[in-house]
């Protein structure tokens, strides 16, 4: 679930051939020096140049403890799958980072992606028969938290104030999408409160190898109309939401409930009585910040006007279908992140503002979407888009239900909408804060005078 196929190479990058490639590969794993190995001094090595480059964006997954499938921490690790660390990498498969990256915002604080430099390193070190170099000059290996630990604790320096658990549920050895959806009794609070980070932890180490993805919403007591997200899951959000300075989210006072959407994705064993946390880390009682966070916002991009949401998916056999959706923000907004859902099929999703002067931006375009990662991209600070009331976010998604797409399970059907990653779905989750008119005003002075992104 969480190994990406493979995909289509970059032509762009220049080559060895395969069979001098495969060549050197097969004499380094057989513990014989290629020939390129003792022709190339100026080689990268694995202590001075490979492995900076996977403690930066490799190991965070690629840990005993982590979900990536094999550790690539030290040089043995490593040097075992490296054929398969050097396609993945040259491909851009791994690390996950599915944005088109010609158009749009580039600067991300989550981004894991390599530039062409690193994976030049890596490709020429295998190639050349992966020297392991002086293990004097190894950094100093990372100290990764436990699996079970909270991540945001770890940032702010404190535990969370409030932990939520969902009720028990077995996950059945079957290969099927599973779902659990219970509702738990909240006790609440006697005052209004502001969340100041939320965490969703999966249960380690088996939960976190079977939760693609998940919800956990508050709500007063069967107004599930009125819920708010505590926390949005998928696989690939690394980490905790912790809002920015002066920004958090409001919990009214009084009983309420967490409504939990579930969604399980079997392993190849029963994971027994399966629970999953949410940690709330709060501002101190009276305190309240100067914005309210709406958190992740779904915008739906299967949804004809006037008609039920989906019934505009229908994906003929070895066939494409491309949809579009245009939201209208009623109030300023600034944005944070931007997530897409759509499951097998789904190859991309692109998210547009139209200016209220008519002026089009292109956002950000996930255009090597992957079901088995559910990604959210993080904006920085200083580029985080800035709405004014009237502007159009124009969406919108491509399906593959081809042979040409690595992941569709079956090119000969139809494909509509549903629950199951074999069917269908498409919405984006958008991470906002809303604003008043005096505060974007001032925003949008700031920005002025930074010049333009």
């Amino acid at each position: 679930m969480i190994e990406n196929p493979p995909g289509a190479p970059d032509e762009r990058r220049k080559r060895r051939p395969v069979l001098e490639t495969a060549t050197m590969v097969a004499a380094s794993l057989f513990g014989v020096a290629s020939a390129a190995s003792t022709q190339d001094p100026a080689a990268p090595t694995f202590s001075r140049d490979v492995a900076p480059i996977l403690q930066q964006s490799c190991q965070v997954c690629h840990n005993e403890n982590g979900i990536g499938p094999m550790p690539l921490v030290e040089y043995e690790q490593v040097r075992r799958f490296a054929p398969i660390v050097r396609a993945r990498v040259e491909n851009r498969e791994m690390p996950p980072w599915h944005l088109d990256r010609t158009i749009g915002i580039q600067a991300y604080k989550n981004d894991l992606s390599l530039t062409d430099e690193q994976i030049e390193t890596i490709v020429h070190w295998v190639d050349a028969g992966m020297p392991p170099g002086d293990p004097a000059r190894t950094p100093p290996p990372i100290e990764f938290p436990n699996g079970d630990a909270w991540q945001v604790e770890e940032a702010l320096g404190r535990p969370p104030d409030v932990v939520v658990r969902s009720t028990p549920y077995t996950v059945l050895a079957n290969g099927q999408d599973q779902w659990w959806n219970p509702v738990v009794e909240f006790a609440g609070f006697d005052e209004p409160r502001w969340l100041e980070a939320t965490e969703f932890k999966p249960s380690f180490p088996s939960g976190k190898r079977v939760v693609h993805h998940g919800h956990a919403l508050y709500q007063k007591p069967g107004q599930r109309a009125t819920s708010i997200p505590l926390h949005m899951y998928g696989v690939g959000k690394i980490g905790g939401d912790i809002f920015a300075d002066d920004t958090g989210m409001r919990i009214e006072p009084g009983p309420a409930e967490i409504a939990w959407s579930l969604h399980y994705f079997p392993i190849d064993r029963e994971v027994p009585d399966d629970v999953v946390e949410v940690g709330l880390w709060l501002y101190p009682p009276g305190e309240a910040p100067e914005r309210d966070v709406a958190g992740e916002v779904r915008f739906v991009v299967d949804q004809m006007q006037g008609h039920p949401r989906g019934v505009d998916i229908l994906i003929p056999p070895h066939g494409y279908q491309i949809l579009e959706s245009v939201h209208v923000v009623d109030r300023p907004l600034l944005i944070h992140s931007f997530r897409p859902h759509m499951h097998m099929r789904g190859t991309g999703m692109s998210m547009q503002a139209v200016y209220p002067d008519g002026r089009r931006e292109m956002l950000s375009s996930v255009n090597r979407y992957n079901h088995n990662w559910q990604m959210a991209y993080y904006y920085e600070d200083d580029v985080q888009p800035l709405l004014p009331k009237g502007t159009m976010l124009l969406f919108h998604a491509f399906m593959d239900n081809t042979s040409n797409n690595p992941i569709n399970p079956d090119p000969d059907v139809w494909v509509v909408r549903g629950q199951r990653g074999v069917d269908e779905m498409s919405h984006a989750w958008v991470g906002v804060t809303y604003l008043e008119d005096e505060e974007y005003a001032r925003l949008a002075r700031e920005r002025a005078g930074q010049g333009e992104r």
